[in-house]
């Protein structure tokens, strides 16, 4: 084994820092972005790329910018916050566990949110607005976040959180699969397996004001928890004596994935494994700090779910694809290869 030296060492620590890897991502998302925004001439249901928005603005402005703005912004700015979103709080909630298998429906929100938006549809009142089916979803995730704290009780361990979010997702997914089974009419019951699928389609620029908020407040709150979580590597003794309150933290984790992902949820509908997929990905470019793992893996998230988006068009662009399915295809199999290197390191 050759030796690499303290020049060789630096060299990697370089070639692996962060500061290199957030531009990168970034550019990479700016990519994909415009790529969604403006297409190239395979992609969307009518194979319009570039050269026709130019064309058609130059005949119809208005129709130009009613697609630009109304269709494709909308788009790829959700695409942008839910994969951001849904990476961001899967590395936190794989630091905070300590478990390499957490993803953001471990805490039970999603499924909350899901159930929620499911009980707008069963009831008919999806026809109340444009947000009708979003404020549902956040009300269940809200509902989910609530149940979970009661269940969990003040000063939560580990386990208990886990057992209590897996209890309340069983109770969401058994009351969405009794929705469905006394589903008033078959129509009502397609339209909540499709939402069920996740999606980006037919959303609009409300949708993204309305999930906004609670988006923030939720990046704030984990961004904020980096060095806690790095000083939870350690072990919860060694935290404590450097004066982190670990019952704030756990609250600050549970409550920032819980708004943040409630809310793209809700608006959405479920898409699982991008959570759990991408901090793995990149955790061996950053290594295992929690706070150097943070950020790249919101950029990662956005980066994965833009490119899951270009794939559904690509693939059927008459009758899409939803996105959810693409990102199950995807993080099954790693999800498998996952359990597959955990019993590997076990024995």
């Amino acid at each position: 084994m050759t030796d690499l030296g303290l020049d060789g060492v630096d060299d990697i620590e370089a070639r692996l820092s962060p500061r290199r890897l957030w531009p990168a991502m970034a550019a990479l998302f700016a990519v994909l972005a415009l790529l969604t925004l403006f297409s190239l001439f395979f992609i969307g249901p009518r194979r319009s790329g570039f050269f026709d928005l130019y064309a058609l603005y130059q005949n119809d402005p208005d129709l130009a910018r009613l697609i630009l703005l109304d269709i494709r912004l909308p788009r790829t700015l959700l695409g942008l916050l839910t994969g951001a979103t849904l990476g961001l709080s899967g590395a936190a909630l794989q630091s905070l566990l300590r478990n390499p298998l957490a993803e953001p429906g471990v805490i039970g929100v999603s499924g909350g949110a899901a159930f929620g938006a499911v009980a707008v549809f069963y009831f008919g009142l999806a026809g109340g607005g444009v947000l009708a089916i979003s404020t549902g979803g956040m009300i269940g995730a809200l509902s989910a976040l609530g149940f979970l704290y009661l269940l969990a009780g003040k000063n939560p361990s580990v386990a208990t959180l886990i057992l209590a979010g897996v209890a309340i997702n069983g109770f969401a997914a058994a009351m969405t699969s009794l929705a469905l089974n006394f589903s008033p009419n078959p129509y009502a019951a397609l339209e909540i397996v499709f939402w069920l699928m996740g999606s980006l389609v037919d959303r609009s620029l409300p949708h993204i004001a309305f999930a906004l908020p609670f988006i923030i407040i939720g990046w704030a709150l984990l961004f904020s928890a980096g060095k806690a979580l790095d000083a939870l590597t350690l072990g919860e003794d060694t935290a404590v004596s450097l004066g982190f309150d670990l019952n704030w933290l756990k609250l600050r984790i549970i409550l920032g994935c819980g708004l943040a992902v409630g809310a793209a949820v809700a608006v959405t509908g479920a898409i699982g494994f991008v959570g759990l997929v991408v901090p793995h990905l990149l955790r061996p470019f950053v290594g295992y700090q929690p706070s150097r793992l943070i950020l790249p893996s919101a950029l990662g998230g956005a980066v994965l779910l833009t490119c899951a988006d270009i794939i559904v068009r690509l693939i059927s662009p008459d009758i899409e694809l939803k996105i959810g399915v693409i990102t199950a295809l995807i993080g099954a199999p790693f999800f498998l290869y996952l359990i597959m290197s955990l019993r590997k390191e076990m024995t």
